[in-house]
């Protein structure tokens, strides 16, 4: 079977507009997460997220594409041209069908979308702009990304909520083991709006801290989660076509799993919990086997970290339910707490911070946490990074309404 390594990778997040800020900000610690900018959130029970600053698409990005794009697709755009200057890849230089995009959608264009509604009930439908109909549809960010450039391979999106950033490199992973030379994958999200935040207000799942520490995922004191919004991308190559053209491998997709719990949860639901288990333990299962790999072989987890307590201890029982006593000694890290939960963009980000972490030899910590806040039977890693040799990183999402994913990541030879 054909081994597909990523070769690039590209990330605008709350804690950094480029890989290296971001990574640098990880390694800390550090977090993104503030009081809501880009709109006066006092009359919202939530008031806290990630928010992407300093980020100004008009430096790198056509102005045409600027008007005719939402925030989650220009963030899809800038990560999508540092993952191929990361991979040293110029897709004019090969065979347009041998390149194509997979991204992870959720909710789409929602900044885009409600100022155009407003329009249209303000003023009538002439005031409706013309790329209304696709700034917001989920598959414009792989559009995009594709037309812009000439990437004919197949191209695809992914819906499964927060699990789509995982799932979406696994397709891309099957389009390369078909015969796709390069996949350009992942996902991005930019839900910080009125309009998104009302819809992501009915799920009961996000914390009403009123403090930039209000996202605290496996803590005694963890009340739900802050959206977060930017994303990552990177570039999925066949190994052989990554050698010949004198590439380095950044880590190898090594194995995936996905499965479903069967219903909409009920953060009450016990027996829905219980399921919840039972599918993680699951794709964690499919996964490490697709990988051909052993619980003892992996040397951390990033975690999915929800921040809601049924579902920390849930996560945790499945990583236990399969790792057995080889749990005790496996790290566990969640540095989403310091991005909020992006959505279609957190399994990229965790896929972008764990190949960093195979690269380096290091486990960043979860921030915002100390040792005597971890409320789970698990290493959680706070404080400082761990330095040593990683071999295998196992990295988890859950969407909403029962979507579980699991991926295996193998350092590079």
């Amino acid at each position: 079977m054909t081994d597909v390594v990523i070769t690039g990778l590209g990330v605008v997040a709350p804690t950094g507009s480029n890989t290296g800020d971001f990574w640098w900000s990880t390694l800390e610690g550090a977090s993104g997460v503030g009081r809501i900018s880009r709109f006066d959130p006092s009359r919202y029970p939530v008031r806290y997220a990630g928010e992407v600053t300093g980020f100004d698409p008009s430096l790198t990005l056509d102005p045409r594409i600027v008007v005719q794009t939402d925030l989650w697709t220009q963030f899809a755009l800038e990560a999508t041209r540092q993952a191929l200057e990361s991979a040293s890849l110029d897709p004019r230089a090969c065979d347009s069908f041998d390149i194509g995009v997979t991204t992870s959608a959720g909710s789409g264009g929602n900044a885009f979308g409600q100022r155009e509604i407003e329009a249209l009930w303000a003023h009538g439908p002439r005031h409706v702009g013309p790329y209304q109909s696709i700034a917001w549809f989920y598959a414009a960010s792989t559009g995009q990304i594709s037309i812009g450039n000439t990437m004919r391979g197949p191209c695809a999106v992914v819906s499964s909520e927060s699990a789509g950033g995982l799932d979406a490199v696994a397709h891309g992973r099957r389009a390369v083991r078909r015969g796709c030379r390069v996949q350009v994958c992942g996902g991005t999200e930019a839900p910080v709006s009125p309009y998104a935040l009302t819809c992501q207000l009915r799920s009961g799942l996000l914390s009403e801290r009123d403090s930039p520490a209000a996202y605290r995922p496996f803590s005694h004191d963890a009340s739900g989660y802050v959206p977060g919004e930017g994303g990552a991308v990177v570039v999925l190559e066949d190994a052989v076509h990554a050698r010949d053209r004198g590439a380095r491998a950044l880590s190898v997709v090594a194995g995936h799993a996905a499965t479903f719990t069967g219903s909409q949860w009920a953060v009450n639901d016990r027996d829905y919990w219980r399921r919840a288990t039972e599918a993680l333990a699951a794709a964690i299962r499919l996964a490490l086997a697709d990988a051909h790999v052993s619980p003892e072989d992996i040397d951390v987890v990033f975690a999915d970290g929800m921040a809601v307590p049924s579902a920390d201890h849930t996560e945790i029982a499945a990583l236990r339910r399969v790792f057995g006593p080889a749990f005790d000694r496996v790290p566990v890290t969640a540095p989403s707490a310091g991005l909020g939960r992006a959505y279609s963009a957190a399994g990229a980000f965790a896929v972008a911070a764990a190949t960093l972490a195979l690269r380096d030899g290091v486990v960043p910590p979860t921030p915002g946490l100390a040792g005597d806040d971890v409320a789970v039977a698990a290493d959680v890693v706070t404080g400082t990074p761990r330095r040593g040799p990683l071999r295998h990183a196992l990295v988890l999402a859950r969407g909403f309404g029962g979507f579980s994913s699991a991926l295996v990541l193998a350092a590079s030879a």
